[in-house]
């Protein structure tokens, strides 16, 4: 047994995803997959969103970010604003971690004109064919230290594909 384990540990690479915690540990679980195609996520996005007739929402945000945690808390656990994406939105979360020198899915944030220059996170609402309908910089949806529930409603709200 113990020549099996040792076998088992020697193929398995140190760097390997099996053994891969959180990114930050000390900020919890990932939210945001540090090896992702943004472009990839996109386009399997636009997919699901052409056949059900929703937007897609984009959320760019890193690990490392207490707004982007904070922001992923209230889509998670606020039952209305969970509804409301799940009834109008295919959502995407692109990781956007320019931390260490390396700038993850660079390339989409430049396909949508840079909107990390508003810091993070960062919103932008394509309708189903992928045309971009707005950029939204999360700060205008904050409430003393925390996004608010009613702003965050109001903009998805706004930016929800009309009903057929």
């Amino acid at each position: 047994m113990k020549s099996f384990l040792f076998l088992l540990a020697a193929l398995i690479p140190l760097g390997s995803p099996l053994l891969a915690g959180p990114e930050y540990p000390q900020m919890g679980p990932d939210i945001y997959d540090p090896k992702a195609n943004g472009t990839a996520e996109i386009a399997k996005a636009l997919a699901a969103a052409q056949t059900a007739h929703k937007n897609v929402l984009l959320v760019f945000g890193a690990n490392w970010c207490p707004w982007c945690r904070s922001l992923h808390r209230v889509f998670e656990k606020d039952a209305n604003i969970a509804k409301t994406l799940r009834e109008n939105f295919v959502v995407v979360l692109i990781d956007s971690n320019w931390r260490h020198g390396e700038k993850r899915n660079d390339d989409v944030n430049l396909r949508y004109g840079n909107p990390l220059h508003e810091g993070l996170p960062v919103l932008i609402v394509l309708d189903e064919t992928g045309r971009p309908l707005t950029t939204q910089e999360t700060g205008a949806l904050e409430e003393g230290e925390t996004h608010s529930p009613a702003k965050i409603i109001a903009f998805l709200t706004k930016w929800a594909p009309a009903k057929r």
